[in-house]
């Protein structure tokens, strides 16, 4: 290798002697992809051995009441999981309320009555919660 010092900048050639003479290296092959298939079937195998608890099943009732708890912790209600911390964080929360709004009107006449009443309690509770956090803050 040929090494080059001046003003301070230090000059590596990395060649080979072959493209030094213009002659093409062939590209590495690409490594061949994984199947979506393949990747859901990795991800479960990993679940069914890392999760020794149980778990509740996923279902829409969850992910609403998961999207409710992170929002009761954006809003300062719920302390941060692990840190027991209690942290505000309204435009997060807001977002999440937003976002809980959306789910509503889009799945409006596909829910069950039980999902529909359990969104409908936690987007009122999550809303009011809002309007008094915002409230005593000023």
């Amino acid at each position: 290798m040929a090494e080059r010092k001046g003003d301070g900048v230090k000059v590596v050639d990395r060649r080979t002697a072959a493209q030094d003479a213009g002659v093409a290296t062939p590209a590495p092959e690409p490594a061949p992809e994984a199947s979506v298939a393949d990747d859901e079937a990795a991800f479960a195998a990993a679940r069914d051995r890392t999760c020794d608890e149980p778990v509740p099943p996923i279902d829409f009732v969850t992910f609403v009441l998961s999207l409710s708890t992170n929002t009761m912790v954006s809003l300062g209600i719920l302390p941060a999981p692990g840190s027991q911390e209690k942290k505000l964080d309204l435009p997060l929360a807001r977002q999440t309320i937003d976002l809980l709004a959306i789910l509503q009107e889009k799945t409006k006449g596909n829910l069950t009555g039980e999902e529909e009443r359990i969104l409908d309690t936690v987007l009122y509770d999550l809303r009011m919660s809002y309007v008094q956090v915002v409230r005593e803050r000023c």
